[in-house]
């Protein structure tokens, strides 16, 4: 009992270990096959619902209200007290651009070209990429290479901002919403089972541990019917 009062419930005591991120998507609907057929909505409206559903704390009006502007390219480091509530950064919708599901609200999924969201996972006090911003790639995990000729990658040019680092928790990080990168799958082979690998890549990121499919990448299938 005396050693958990010396716990602080802001950060942990000890954090000179911490792995690297793990890696999720969205939508995400009962596992990582993401499958429908273009002309039957009833197949491809789940995955449009859950999307919309992850993305309402990311609308712009939600994110003016409750959090900042920051500077782009540089951590968002906070001082004071660790218990004081900090400040997080804005991350809208819009800047995913054509996976915002604000000019197509089916993300692309009506058209056989599907927006999937990729998030890290939250570690406190992480600082990825050692200065530089983390970026994604994408490619098929094993086949045909050619049956994924496009990939559009929102913001930018696919990173994570530095300036939405370091996490400083659910107690006082509390309108924190995590940086997302989209990837917009403007060309996938049709009628076919297609395996993608989409991997974190920077400094300190590991992505080829074949135990964990999760570590700083993911794995997951698209099979898009006509």
């Amino acid at each position: 009992y005396v050693m958990l009062l010396t716990l602080s419930p802001y950060t942990p005591r000890f954090r000179d270990r911490v792995s690297p991120p793990g890696v999720m998507i969205r939508p995400y609907l009962n596992g990582f096959t993401i499958a429908f057929n273009v002309s039957q909505p009833i197949t491809w409206q789940p995955y449009v619902d859950n999307m919309h559903h992850f993305l309402a704390a990311y609308d712009d009006k939600v994110q003016e209200e409750k959090n900042i502007e920051c500077v782009p390219g540089q951590y968002f480091i906070q001082g004071g007290n660790e218990s004081e509530e900090k400040k997080a950064c804005q991350f809208k919708r819009s800047l995913l651009q054509n996976c915002s599901g604000i000019e197509d609200p089916t993300f692309g999924y009506s058209k056989g070209q599907p927006c999937i969201l990729l998030k890290m996972n939250r570690i406190i006090g992480y600082r990825p990429g050692a200065g530089v911003p983390v970026s994604v790639d994408c490619k098929v995990q094993k086949g045909n290479e050619s049956h994924l000729r496009s990939v559009d990658f929102y913001p930018g040019n696919g990173t994570f901002d530095l300036m939405y680092y370091p996490y400083y928790g659910k107690f006082t990080h509390v309108n924190y919403t995590s940086p997302l990168v989209a990837m917009h799958f403007t060309d996938v082979q049709k009628n076919y089972l297609v395996p993608i690998q989409c991997s974190l890549n920077g400094k300190g990121i590991i992505n080829d541990l074949n135990s964990d499919r999760f570590l700083g990448r993911i794995i997951f299938t698209l099979s898009i019917g006509k």
